[in-house]
């Protein structure tokens, strides 16, 4: 049995000095801090000079400040106030410190000063004297005062661009490093389920083949500028039941290894991310923070992962509180840990003391702390934390979050991201109208193109007190069109508010509309948490209405009888189907960002050219049919089987453009190849519109006889292609045979002889095609690594 007995130092070690480990003598220097000597022996001599409760304290964590929130920035926050005491929290040590800068509004540089003040603390009250490692937010941009609002995850999506995604994941990175920041929370890789959930705004759509590309291209942004990238939520939280927040999760093996699992799978094996953080729900009973099946026998044994496991915020607590596996919180802290979660969040409730209890008392397997420890400090290690020379500077306590240079990657994401649904009349672009109405919620609050984890939605609405604003300069809609059209009358009616509040005010805006040449209708949400906004953490809703009275406000202005842009700015897609053809166009923009004004204003004006595809589809009807383009035959329309059709308004991957694409010449290189080969698909697309434009040309496939039911199409690949008026471009797709496979009856992936069909368009238009390619063959059964990407080239005709 492991005791808590404190061994003899192997080496003596200086006291640190203001954060920094003495170098005077290369005696006094232990192996584990020396830089030249291998990491293997670095981390041993380090293991076997640390006590039990020190090697403890490096699975734990401490998050200070939260506790004077006039609110909750996390679920159950009032759980994460006992056992915070600082500095006796780290007199062991520490192994994280939680948002030092996104738990309160903070200047960089006071930022700066706080984890410099921290880290030192840390270093000169441990024996050991290892500094933390610093995590912190970023789902929209670093989560800090004063940072870049950059577009939700659901935006990013709708550009269908990974190069843009790195480049903005790079930013963020760099900014993040430069202020004192090593470990990262994000990005989201759960594949939409059902709408209805609150935080489809932090995702990036219902395909897993684009969360694939887009999540790895942002963990390679961050990681390579020196930032641990976190994957969540491993695995299953957006399949919830009702798609209710936490709630359990009932499904299937084949739906959860098909659609759930491939994009953590592909970032782990392909980015290369260093940490990856557990899943809140269920999965068939058994909660993911305490099974060992998926965080060990899959994650580790199955794909090679080799970082850190991170616990979301009271996900260990959770096992005793809300799952109820566990009696006490030394039990909930020995089934996490045996499942593989080798770090506590937001702060050390279980993996201290409960912990230590456990393993005094013979009931949890000291190696089991060594494996994690050892996990954890090789990431110190990677990160220079380990080194004798360590010390927290420098860091940029000067640096400008908000740079000109972010401001354009948010301006051109935001631009990219913006979906023109329908335009059946060409009232867009709105060209010089005289008079211009403007209405709605959504109209004159740029708070409502921010996402939930964006700093003025997350975190200032705990501040109500202060001073300083939001911290960021964003347009809002209305002051957006007004320098878009300076000669142009721009008169604003609100309506009525994005949820709650009555009707008094649409008569007023009834009347504007009528008074106009043209009308935008803005709606949507505004983004908050656990129920203080209309999308986001745990504001899940019951069906896709509009949120409170807008319903009614659309009604009443499609009345008013004037020609009407109905704008949606939301985190979720809404029933817009029941607006289609009465609405004189419609445009869809997913929470853009501090840019969103200018972006908006640009494409309705006809400045930008709108070239965003929906990540997921927008609904005919608001009934709450969980439904995503990836269903079989009987999950799509089927008239003599159900009377209610669940066919969309618009399909996933639609948009259109101020110009217009037309396609061609759809070919396979060859007719068969066998259930092992590659096929090249390529097809011609060409500008037939008058003005330069960016096209997302998208290819699916389609098994039309599988031993297991299929969905009726699926994305294979897609890329975005910059054309000039008039201008060709082929496009060719590299297929191998592991992008058909699936999961068959054994629960082995498997790929199957036969006829596939590949077209190009959109998940329910066919552009160009179909045209069939027989696998010939055995099937073939893939273990272990298989080809998970479709490779694009793009040649000018």
């Amino acid at each position: 049995m492991t005791t808590n007995m404190r061994p003899e130092p192997t080496n003596m070690r200086p006291e640190p000095v203001e954060g920094r480990a003495s170098t005077s003598s290369a005696n006094m220097v232990s192996t584990w801090q020396d830089p030249d000597a291998d990491a293997a022996s670095r981390l041993e001599a380090l293991i076997a000079e640390m006590t039990l409760p020190e090697k403890l304290a490096q699975l734990g964590s401490v998050w200070l400040g939260f506790d004077v929130l006039t609110g909750e920035v996390a679920p159950m926050q009032n759980v994460f106030s006992r056992n915070i005491s600082w500095p006796e929290s780290v007199n062991d040590g520490i192994g994280h410190l939680t948002r030092v800068f996104g738990t309160r509004p903070v200047t960089a540089a006071e930022g700066v000063r706080r984890v410099r003040e921290l880290q030192q603390t840390v270093v000169s009250s441990g024996r050991l004297g290892i500094p933390a490692i610093v995590h912190e937010e970023c789902l929209t941009g670093f989560t800090t005062f004063g940072a870049t609002v950059y577009p939700t995850a659901l935006a990013w999506a709708a550009t269908f661009d990974p190069e843009l995604v790195n480049e903005m994941a790079s930013a963020i990175g760099r900014d993040m490093a430069a202020v004192g920041v090593h470990h990262a929370l994000s990005p989201v890789l759960d594949v939409v389920r059902d709408y209805r959930w609150g935080r489809v705004e932090e995702t990036m759509g219902e395909d897993p083949y684009l969360v694939s590309q887009l999540g790895t291209a942002y963990v390679r942004g961050l990681e390579d500028n020196g930032i641990i990238a976190t994957l969540k939520h491993f695995a299953g939280y957006s399949a919830s039941k009702a798609a209710r927040n936490h709630a359990p999760v009932s499904i299937g093996p084949r739906e959860f290894a098909d659609y759930i699992l491939p994009p953590f799978e592909y970032a782990v094996r392909v980015g290369r991310v260093r940490s990856v953080m557990n899943s809140y729900t269920d999965v068939d009973s058994i909660p993911v923070a305490s099974d060992p099946a998926l965080l060990t026998d899959l994650l580790r044994d199955a794909w090679g992962f080799t970082g850190t496991v991170v616990s979301d915020y009271g996900a260990v607590a959770f096992l005793q509180l809300t799952h109820r596996v566990a009696a006490t919180e030394g039990e909930a802290a020995a089934y996490a840990l045996t499942a593989g979660i080798d770090i506590e969040l937001p702060s050390t409730l279980c993996y201290g003391q409960p912990l230590l209890e456990e393993i005094e008392a013979g009931r949890v397997d000291g190696s089991l702390v060594d494996r994690a420890l050892r996990r954890v400090l090789a990431q110190k290690l990677e990160l220079g934390l380990l080194d004798a020379d360590w010390s927290p500077e420098p860091l940029d306590d000067s640096i400008d979050l908000d740079s000109a240079a972010n401001r354009d990657i948010a301006r051109r994401m935001a631009e990219s991201s913006i979906v023109l649904l329908d335009n059946p009349e060409g009232l867009l672009p709105l060209g010089a109208p005289q008079r211009v109405a403007v209405i709605g919620p959504c109209a004159d609050d740029p708070q409502t193109f921010f996402g939930c984890y964006a700093f003025p939605n997350h975190v200032m609405p705990m501040y109500p007190d202060f001073e300083g604003g939001t911290g960021i300069a964003a347009d809002s809609l209305l002051t957006a069109l007004q320098a878009e059209f300076p000669a142009t009358e721009v008169h604003y009616e609100l309506g009525c508010p994005v949820s709650g509040g009555d009707l008094s005010g649409v008569a007023a805006a009834v009347a504007e509309a009528e008074a106009a040449d043209a009308v935008i209708l803005a709606v949507g949400d505004r983004a908050g948490i656990f129920g203080g906004g209309t999308s986001g953490e745990g504001c899940d809703v019951e069906d896709l209405n509009l949120p409170g009275h807008q319903s009614a406000l659309v009604e009443a202005i499609l009345g008013a009888g004037r020609p009407t842009v109905l704008l949606a700015v939301s985190g979720r897609p809404y029933a817009l189907g029941q607006y289609q053809g009465r609405a004189a166009a419609i445009v869809q923009a997913f929470f853009p960002g501090e840019e969103g004004g200018s972006a908006l204003a640009g494409v309705l004006a006809g400045r930008v050219n709108p070239s965003g595809k929906l990540p997921v589809e927008i609904p005919r009807r608001p009934g709450g049919q969980p439904h995503t383009y990836l269903a079989p035959l009987l999950g799509q329309r089927s008239e003599r089987v159900s009377n209610l059709d669940p066919s969309p308004a618009f399909p996933f991957g639609h948009g259109l453009a101020y110009t217009s694409y037309g396609y061609e010449n759809l070919r396979a290189g060859a007719a068969e190849i066998d259930t092992a080969g590659t096929v090249e698909l390529t097809v011609t697309v060409r500008n037939t519109g008058a003005r330069a434009g960016d096209e997302v040309v998208q290819l699916y496939a389609a098994d039309p006889v599988a031993s297991v039911t299929r969905p009726v199409t699926q994305l294979m690949g897609f890329a975005r292609v910059r054309l000039d008026a008039g201008e060709s471009a082929e496009v060719t797709f590299t297929v191998h045979s592991d992008r058909l496979s699936f999961t068959g009856r054994t629960l082995e992936r498997i790929v199957e002889p036969g006829e596939v069909t590949f077209r190009v368009g959109t998940a329910g238009e066919t552009f160009a095609g179909p045209v069939t390619v027989q696998l010939v063959g055995s099937t073939r059964i893939i273990r272990g690594e298989r080809v998970m990407d479709t490779p694009t080239s793009t040649t000018a005709v």
